[in-house]
Parts: C-alpha cells; structure tokens; sequence
C-alpha cells in the first residue's frame, strides 16, 4: 500500500472505533487502523505486561512521561491507570503520529493527558526530523549522530524541549516513571531532565537503537545511582544496542 492510499484509508475506514483487548491500555477506545497490533493487544506483549507491574500494579496518582509515543498506547494505557489524580505527558515530534495521539486522548476522555507535538532534547529549540518521505513509519527520527542528509531524507523542522524547563515552569510535574523510545535520541532527552531525574528518581524503560546513544544515556543514570536490566533477553549478548532496558533507582545503604 502506497503513502498515499494508506493515509487515505487510515484518514476513512482506520477511524473505525474500536477496543483494546489485552495489555496496558486494555478497554481503551482506539481507531482501527494503522498498527492493529495495539487494539489486537499483539504489539509488545512482554514490555506490556512488565508495564502493567509497575509499582506493584498500582500507580494512582503517579507521574508518567512517555517518550516517542507514536499512536499512545503506553500514554493512553498509563493515564488510565493513573486516573485523574495523576499526570501522563506524551512527546511525539511525529505530525501524523501525534494527530493519531491526540484523537485517541480525546477519544478516551484523558484530560490528565498532556500531549506534545514536540520531541525531548538537551534543550528548548528546533530541530529535524528526517522522514524519507514516509511520515506513517515508526522509524522517523532526529539526525544520528554523524547521519548524512541527503534530499532523500525530506527533513521536517520539529520543535524540541527541555524536560526540565516543562518542570521548573510548573507545566509538568516530576515523574515517577519515564519510557523513552525516540529512534536514538535518547541521550539527548535524558540530559534535558537530569535535575529532575536527580529530583525525584523514577524508574525508566529506555530502548536503544545506536552506541552512542547507549554510552549517552549511562553517562548520565550511572552517576545518579541507576541499575540496569533487560527486559528480554538481547539478541546481541554483550551489547545494549536492540534492546529494551529497565533502570531502577539504587537504594541508599543503610
């Protein structure tokens, strides 16, 4: 199915209203199509169900922030686990992603939902999102570090925050749990939210995509005391790269 048509049956039939059936977000309101796989309960079953532990299986009143959120999933599914006395904040710098996003939040009623038409960075500013003219993949990204653009690459000027400056301007509060999967850009978002990651030490669920990224993220969790886990067994034994990883605060000793 071509650029085209896809966008035309996701704009028609794709907004069919369906249910979750199984996962984080199972019972939600969601659209039919693109991505069945997040209604079907079939996209990543084992990080859905480690999610739905979280905090014991309780986390009314918790802090979310939901980095690379894509359609929502993982920021529909924690805002209705938080409920109304908590706070979800979703980052996608994806116009259509987060068209897809923000109808779902409307969908559902989540006005403890904050969604950005943004991606998390280092710093407030601007910057590219190369698209290779395909805005309906999930592998749209900000420049890799030493990441050549060429024509091909249809780069798209996105806005860029500073988690930080969201919350000493009181728009967000700090977080007790922080999922980041932003195409290997992760290393940038950390650094925009290491006084509040100091603050208030959340537990993280980072995917990495690239070296760089990986060396970028541990520079700043290892010195504030973070332990780390994978959630699957890596596909590449000795290398953070493909994988997805829990980071946990490390108690005090006594």
């Amino acid at each position: 199915m071509g650029p085209r048509l896809r966008r035309f049956v996701g704009a028609t039939v794709g907004r069919v209203p369906v249910r979750v059936r199984a996962g984080l977000a199972e019972g939600a309101r969601w659209t039919l199509f693109p991505w069945t796989s997040y209604w079907r309960g079939a996209y990543e079953p084992g990080i859905q169900a480690a999610l739905c532990g979280l905090g014991g299986g309780d986390i009314r009143g918790w802090a979310c922030w939901d980095l690379g959120a894509h359609f929502g999933i993982y920021s529909v599914g924690l805002a209705l686990r938080v409920g109304p006395g908590g706070q979800v904040a979703a980052f996608e710098p994806n116009p259509e992603s987060f068209a897809r996003l923000e109808l779902h939040r409307r969908m559902n009623g989540l006005d403890w939902l904050k969604t950005y038409p943004a991606a998390a960075a280092a710093r407030q500013g601007t910057s590219e999102l190369l698209t290779y003219g395909n805005l309906g993949s999930t592998t749209t990204h900000l420049r890799y570090h030493g990441e050549t653009v060429g024509e091909s690459a249809a780069p798209l000027p996105v806005r860029t925050l500073s988690l930080d400056d969201e919350v000493d301007a009181g728009r967000l509060r700090v977080p007790q749990f922080v999922k980041i999967d932003v195409e290997g850009s992760a290393h940038g978002a950390v650094l925009g939210m290491e006084r509040s990651l100091a603050a208030s030490r959340p537990t993280l669920l980072v995917a990495f995509h690239d070296d760089s990224e990986v060396s970028g993220v541990l520079s700043v969790l290892d010195p504030l005391g973070y332990d780390r886990a994978p959630v699957a067994p890596q596909s590449r034994p000795g290398s953070m790269v493909g994988g997805d990883f829990w980071f946990t605060p490390r108690r005090p000793q006594a």
